[in-house]
């Protein structure tokens, strides 16, 4: 991994209580999105441990170690910490005991405690850091949720990108990004887009400037972040060139692997680029639902001349 997740961005994200206050967390991080409860390692079996990992022990874990005498405890907490570990998760608020914390302390690995059952935070946890921990790109495009669909908005700098997505912010659509779009893959076929901190709810309009859309419109008119469903390329028309005026096949793009539906529009004087976008999405829907317009003409094309033949 490229990037890391503080221990203080988990610990404020997740709602843990810092057991260990005398540990430093600056300049600790985790930097894998899976995490382990270390159960084999408690009997003992230190030969594949993931030590890159949060830690998590659970009320099994927990029981196990009720069972064991001071001395065996102390031989495997030792074991366990000197691989410095990034953190040590206790869930349920169970208790851990002072020699843990000691040899933790002595170790300089920190130990948490959360009040969720273990398997609700470890989904939560994983979750979470998938996402944070995601390969991650920056691309100049607008990304807009329209009816529920995330709608990459691409193209030449000045074609007017940020002024589609504003006419869509006004007929009831949300902002995600302008200018930068942030793209992560979360799996092989889903890519979240969100705004870097910066540029979060502002549009830069030529002629006007900065606008701030939250500001303007409320915060119903943004979002945080968005999959990306679909690609809308916008570019200058050309009497050269042929386009596409069926959609019988689907054209597509890639970021990071995944490809995603890409329709390229020209830009003329006089069309509306917002409602474009707009029957671009609702027609998307219509095709994750089975409904397919191109193929539906097709089929009635197909079948009158069949008439006429017979």
């Amino acid at each position: 991994m490229e990037h890391g997740v503080t221990l203080t961005e988990m610990v404020q994200k997740m709602n843990l209580k810092n057991l260990t206050p005398n540990v430093e967390l600056v300049g600790k991080e985790v930097n894998i999105p899976d995490v382990n409860r270390p159960a084999l390692q408690l009997a003992g079996f230190f030969e594949h441990f993931d030590s890159d990992r949060v830690q998590i022990i659970g009320y099994v874990e927990y029981t196990y170690l009720q069972t064991l005498t001071e001395e065996r405890k102390t031989e495997i907490y030792e074991k366990m910490l000197k691989r410095k570990v990034p953190c040590v998760v206790f869930s349920r608020s169970l208790p851990p005991e002072e020699s843990f914390l000691r040899i933790a302390q002595e170790r300089d690995v920190p130990v948490f405690s959360t009040e969720k059952k273990t398997s609700s935070f470890m989904s939560e946890l994983i979750r979470w850091l998938n996402v944070k921990l995601a390969p991650c790109i920056s691309i100049h495009g607008v990304l807009v949720d329209v009816y529920g669909v995330g709608v990459l908005i691409m193209g030449e700098s000045g074609i007017g990108k940020s002024e589609a997505a504003l006419e869509l912010i006004k007929r009831g659509h949300r902002l995600v990004t302008d200018d930068v779009v942030e793209i992560r893959k979360v799996s092989d076929e889903t890519l979240v887009g969100s705004a870097p901190d910066i540029t979060k709810h502002f549009i830069e309009l030529r002629g006007i400037g900065i606008v701030d859309v939250k500001s303007m419109f409320g915060v119903q008119s943004v979002r945080e972040t968005q999959n990306i469903d679909l690609v809308i390329t916008l570019e200058d028309w050309s009497r050269d060139k042929e386009y596409d005026r069926l959609g019988l096949e689907e054209e597509y793009t890639e970021f990071l692997g995944n490809k995603v539906v890409c329709h390229s529009i020209p830009i003329r004087p006089g069309r509306n680029l917002a409602i474009i976008v707009e029957s671009a999405a609702v027609n998307h829907r219509q095709k994750q639902m089975g409904y397919n317009a191109a193929q539906e003409l097709y089929k009635r094309v197909q079948e009158n001349l069949a008439k006429r033949s017979n």
